[in-house]
């Protein structure tokens, strides 16, 4: 079989990813030979590699990203290298319909870090969660399966979690005021035995901030249970000279201001 063959036999059922060990076996080719004939596909744009081994096709509306889009791969690739993940953070609120601006990287919230995959004009950036097999997740219908994503109420505690993975605090601020009225407080307040406490704390302000009092209450309880260490709203930021706010044990030391 031509490696030609071998790929439009995999589109025609619906694959559009596999292994160099899949195109070996079934062209039954040297290696050598199998990854030439990949590698002339490549440069015909009708193939990429995101990841070492890893190819996905490219069907002809692509061929200008040159990859298919992250959501598109990113399952299987997760399920070829045997790890669990979650699409996260900005990524995620886009899918939740809470996205300000359109993303510039797909964020994907995996064990432990990986190095960014840069695919034709898609970047994909992997955070770590040590805990993150346990973060509620969705899964999202797209045009080649289901994507697991982190739920909203998860959702708004990786964006206050990782603030610099999510353009900072004012834009933080700017996705949660969109994406406030997908929480269910329930949701956040059970999540918050999974995170960091200061995650929490962060959180908490912010929602109140952006009007989201009525979904902040369990959360001020659970702070006011845990009495936790007064921490910064922004630890790099001086603190000195900063009230506190008592009702989430936190010194606002930094303007948030969301774009609504």
């Amino acid at each position: 079989m031509h490696a030609q063959e071998f790929i439009s036999g995999l589109t025609a059922n619906g694959r559009y990813s596999f292994t160099t060990e899949d195109a070996i076996k079934v062209l039954g080719a040297s290696p050598v030979a199998a990854r030439a004939a990949l590698r002339r596909l490549r440069q015909k744009g009708e193939l990429a590699m995101p990841y070492k081994g890893f190819y996905v096709i490219i069907p002809p509306e692509f061929r200008n990203i040159g990859c298919l889009p992250a959501s598109h791969f990113i399952p299987d690739l997760m399920n070829h290298l045997g790890e669990k993940y979650y699409t996260g953070l900005l990524s995620a609120a886009e899918f939740s319909g809470a996205a300000h601006q359109r993303p510039q990287v797909f964020q994907v919230v995996s064990a432990k870090n990986k190095p960014q995959i840069i695919c034709g004009k898609v970047r994909v950036e992997f955070i770590a969660r040590k805990n993150m097999e346990k973060i509620p997740t969705l899964d999202f219908k797209t045009p080649r399966g289901y994507l697991k994503i982190s739920t909203p109420a998860a959702t708004a505690f990786d964006l206050a979690g990782y603030p610099r993975h999510a353009a900072g605090l004012d834009n933080v601020a700017t996705v949660l005021a969109e994406l406030a009225e997908k929480i269910d407080g329930g949701d956040l307040r059970r999540i918050a035995e999974l995170s960091p406490i200061a995650w929490t704390q962060r959180l908490g302000y912010l929602l109140d901030v952006v009007g989201a009092q009525d979904k902040t209450e369990a959360l001020a309880e659970y702070i006011a249970q845990k009495k936790p260490v007064v921490v910064a709203l922004v630890p790099s930021q001086p603190r000195r000279g900063i009230s506190r706010l008592e009702r989430w044990r936190l010194l606002v030391n930094a303007k948030v201001e969301a774009e609504v």
